[in-house]
């Protein structure tokens, strides 16, 4: 067990300290690096999805490809033209996290009076929350996963495209199409048909001796390890293409693999009614990625 703090208002704002056991030690939630439960029903985070984040495992201690992870949090906070919290504010908090977890970091726009317009002198929320790491079936690596294709479709926002923002609405729409668990994920694709992520991922695929994955000029988030995947994979020789995907170029590929930095990489086995067998770029893949740190 552990003690926990948090703050709660009564009806008439007055600030009441509270602290409750917690029997989950894998469970942490720091509000400006203050252990804490709630925050205001102000902040724009809660009223608009106005911030971004980023989620990471923690193994042994270490956050995994921590200056990927910055580097991605800061670049998404400049595009919203949101202040970033320094990366060694956010570093000791992240140590105070339990060694062996998902960790997540968010960074709202903070507190601000009805209305859309920003105040300039308005001041970030950040908060780190950890969770127990899954535990997924072995065969979700070994063997492959199914993948449901989803009806939803994403919408064009070049302005939001790539960033890791609070409003996630088409992917928690997306995700409630399916409850069997013999599906692990979903393909979401654009108004025009084209593959753009999944659900919670980002998707590959080997067709004809490249490796595709697709523009996210438009819609969808371009995640750390699909940037790591572009990055390793070009070093290794390989040829990588980022441009439009049709579903049927996806059909047509030799494999298809999904990746977020939670997971790893998992190939598809099932999919839209095609069944792939496990395939090796899927598992070289992987050993490049677990290989490289950063």
């Amino acid at each position: 067990m552990c003690h926990v703090d948090f703050v709660l208002y009564s009806s008439n704002r007055q600030r009441v300290e509270c602290r409750f056991l917690s029997t989950f030690p894998d469970l942490m939630t720091l509000i400006d690096g203050i252990p804490a439960d709630v925050v205001s029903a102000n902040d724009r985070g809660l009223l608009y999805g106005d911030g971004v984040f980023r989620t990471l495992r923690r193994v042994g201690g270490v956050s995994l490809c921590w200056t990927r992870q910055y580097h991605k949090l800061a670049t998404d906070c400049a595009a919203l033209n949101l202040r970033c919290p320094a990366a060694d504010v956010l570093g000791v908090d992240m140590e105070r996290l339990p060694t062996d977890c998902v960790a997540k970091i968010i960074v709202t726009r903070g507190l601000a009076a009805r209305g859309y317009a920003v105040a300039p002198d308005a001041l970030p929320t950040r908060i780190v929350t950890s969770s127990p790491l899954p535990l997924y079936p072995r065969s979700h690596e070994a063997t492959g996963v199914g993948v449901h294709l989803c009806s939803l479709r994403l919408a064009s926002q070049p302005r939001l495209a790539g960033i890791k923002h609070l409003n996630r609405l088409e992917n928690v729409l997306a995700r409630m199409e399916w409850d069997d668990p013999a599906i692990a994920e979903g393909i979401l694709l654009d108004e025009a048909g084209n593959v753009i992520e999944g659900t919670m991922s980002n998707v590959f695929c080997f067709r004809a001796g490249v490796l595709h994955t697709p523009d996210l000029s438009c819609c969808g988030v371009a995640g750390v390890q699909r940037e790591r995947i572009l990055d390793f994979a070009a070093k290794a020789g390989m040829v990588v293409r980022v441009g439009k995907l049709p579903l049927d170029m996806l059909m047509d590929a030799e494999e298809v693999m999904l990746c977020n930095s939670v997971i790893g990489i998992w190939p598809v086995r099932e999919f839209n009614g095609r069944v792939w067998e496990m395939g090796g770029v899927a598992v070289g893949l992987r050993r490049l990625m677990e290989e490289r740190d950063d």
